[in-house]
């Protein structure tokens, strides 16, 4: 009985599943990455069909799992978790909606096939994107210019609107830069888009970028670049006087002033108000509604608050719960009296704490940090395993981006970590690594 069900089995006609496209899936990653600076419509779309072509296509052959791939996934569990202790179930729930991408992405990544032409494919395709983004910029801040003779369209949130934010804007230029530094046989619009990228990545004026930017630079000049000896050191030394000479000229300049020279007329002039230094921001017991915190001031003050946060509240190990310690920093906010906002400005008191390390340490305790910890590590170890300078620099930049931004808590960031984290660590289909790049 059972010979003949199974030969009645094997001569029914089999029901095609459909084939993984190799191209296909190159398109649909790149197309993840491209709409990020989009209305977040975009970005939801492209990776619902990034997910769903996977599925339908996945073949048990090509499932792999590794530990790499399963921290996206660990951190997300330990967010959901956090709904059992955290101290406002609704802003916890809202917010784990954004942070799917770090439970989905990663399953996407461990059911594909992913060869190694697959991934430079994909990176390629984004940084030539990248380039398009940054011409499309650029191209806007002059027909602004020429309406309004405004001068700062060119620089900062003006350039590429506050709600995009400069900064991650920043981050994403700068992947494509590398991916162009790093290209071994250059051609001249190669050469052209490395130059027009890190031009744009300097008006963006990220301080913190790009100063990441131009010491990995450098170092792939000393370290990576087949170029002699003696074209290495007078590159990087032509380069840095070039750095040095061009911010000194620039609005960079005048940020950096603002943050180290607190009281400068520039700074008071920008803000009408009484700028706080690093001393009275770590300090003052109270300030009044008209001090101004630079950037560099109240993230001291935002650590000050966080110890003294982690000192009262017994949350060491599980914190307050994910996005929850917007209800503390508020708190603090008001004990402290700094500026509450009004119908124009947030206060100081309703911002997050701008840097992923502390917020991840307040929202998910010590559990929560270590995961990230182990994630960043993984990832920095893995690619200086593979020699793979462009996952070399994502690793730093991630590791310096975290130190001033909560990179991981909006929906932008997280998408474009999880994708190229998951992208640069998949172990690839070939056995090794290809060196060369097209």
């Amino acid at each position: 009985m059972g010979t003949i069900f199974t030969s009645s089995k094997n001569a029914l006609p089999k029901s095609k599943r459909p084939v993984t496209n190799p191209k296909t899936l190159v398109f649909l990653a790149v197309a993840v990455l491209l709409t990020i600076p989009l209305n977040y419509a975009f970005g939801s779309i492209t990776l619902i069909l990034f997910t769903l072509y996977a599925l339908f296509t996945a073949k048990k052959q090509d499932f792999s799992f590794s530990i790499a791939l399963f921290m996206p996934v660990a951190l997300f569990l330990l967010m959901a978790a956090s709904l059992l202790w955290t101290i406002d179930f609704k802003s916890t729930l809202k917010a784990l909606s954004k942070e799917i991408p770090l439970l989905i992405i990663p399953v996407v990544f461990c059911i594909i096939r992913l060869w190694p032409k697959q991934q430079r494919d994909t990176l390629k395709f984004y940084s030539w994107g990248m380039f398009i983004y940054a011409l499309f910029y650029i191209a806007r801040a002059f027909i602004k210019y020429f309406e309004t003779g405004d001068s700062n369209v060119f620089f900062y949130h003006d350039l590429v609107t506050k709600d995009v934010n400069a900064i991650y804007v920043s981050v994403f230029m700068s992947v494509a830069l590398f991916y162009f530094v790093a290209k071994k046989r250059k051609r001249k619009f190669d050469y052209l888009a490395l130059l027009f990228l890190f031009v744009f990545i300097f008006l963006l004026s990220s301080k913190n970028i790009l100063l990441t930017d131009i010491l990995l630079t450098i170092l792939y000049f000393l370290f990576w670049s087949p170029a002699s000896k003696k074209a290495k050191w007078t590159f990087t030394t032509v380069f840095a006087v070039a750095i040095v000479i061009a911010g000194y000229f620039g609005k960079i300049k005048e940020r950096v002033e603002v943050e180290l020279k607190p009281n400068t007329e520039q700074a008071v002039k920008d803000m009408g108000t009484r700028a706080v230094t690093i001393a009275q921001a770590w300090n003052n017991e109270t300030f009044s509604q008209n001090d101004y915190f630079n950037g560099t001031s109240f993230r001291v003050y935002q650590i000050r608050i966080f110890t003294e946060m982690m000192s009262e509240d017994p949350v060491l190990l599980t914190g307050y719960g994910l996005n929850a310690s917007l209800n503390r920093i508020k708190e603090k906010g008001d004990e402290h009296n700094v500026y509450k906002g009004d119908e124009t400005h947030r206060g100081y008191n309703t911002l997050n704490f701008h840097n992923q390390y502390i917020e991840i340490f307040a929202d998910l305790g010590l559990i929560g940090f270590l995961v990230l910890m182990v994630m960043l590590g993984i990832n920095l170890k893995n690619g200086l395993s593979n020699k793979d300078f462009v996952h070399i620099a994502f690793a730093f930049l991630m590791i310096a981006l975290f130190l001033t931004e909560s990179f991981l808590w909006r929906q932008r960031g997280v998408i474009f970590f999880t994708v190229l984290y998951c992208l640069f660590n998949k172990e690839l289909y070939s056995s090794v690594i290809e060196k060369e790049r097209s």
